[in-house]
Order: structure tokens, then C-alpha cells, then sequence
């Protein structure tokens, strides 16, 4: 038998469209994983903070909800961690890599005129 790596042409747009939804994917989970990291970082910061019940000062608060963010390959949406203080003071998670009101990558902004 033989084989052979030639595709089909009539399949071609089925393949283009799997690979896009699989980068999609990836990068979601990517950026998914980068902001948690960052805030793990932001939240170390506090943890030696405590309300006078022993209890941890600042804590995270769920997600705000999903917003696109639109790349190079697509709109991938993006969940930003909140957090809450229980002592009363303001406290605000503002991720460095998806900063508030952007929709845009930094490079998709530079293609566009």
C-alpha cells in the first residue's frame, strides 16, 4: 500500500480551520496560565497580612468576566483574577501582560494603519 502526504485541497480549509482553533486554544490557556502566575506573585505580597481575627487581610475573589483580547490569530478570551480586602482598604489586581481597556495586542496594533 502506499502513502502518501498530499492533502486533499477540498479538505485544506477543514485543516486551516482546526490548526486556528488549536493556536486559539493554546494561546488562551498560555495567557490563562501567565496571568495566574502573576497573580500568585501579586498575592504573595500580602500574605503575611492579617485582620484581627487571624484571618487573611486581602484574598482572591473569583474572575471578572471573560473579555476578548484580539491577537494575531484571532480573539482569545481572556479571565482576569479579583481580589477582595477584608480589612477595608482598596486593593486592585492590574495584570501587566492584559492591561485594563486593551483589546489589542501590542504587535496587531502595530500592523494596523
Amino acid at each position: 500500500m502506499e502513502t502518501s502526504n498530499i492533502v486533499d485541497l477540498a479538505r485544506r480549509e477543514e485543516l486551516t480551520v482546526a490548526l486556528t482553533d488549536l493556536l486559539k486554544t493554546g494561546a488562551q490557556q498560555l495567557i490563562a496560565i501567565a496571568v495566574e502566575a502573576e497573580f500568585a506573585g501579586y498575592m504573595a505580597q500580602f500574605a503575611d497580612l492579617r485582620t484581627d481575627t487571624g484571618h487573611a487581610a486581602v484574598v482572591r475573589n473569583g474572575h471578572h468576566p471573560a473579555r476578548p483580547f484580539q491577537t494575531g490569530i484571532g480573539p482569545v478570551s481572556v479571565r482576569i483574577p479579583k481580589v477582595r480586602s477584608k480589612d477595608g482598604t482598596p486593593v486592585t489586581f492590574r495584570s501587566a501582560l492584559v492591561p485594563p481597556y486593551v483589546r489589542r495586542t501590542k504587535t496587531l496594533e502595530a500592523a494596523l494603519p
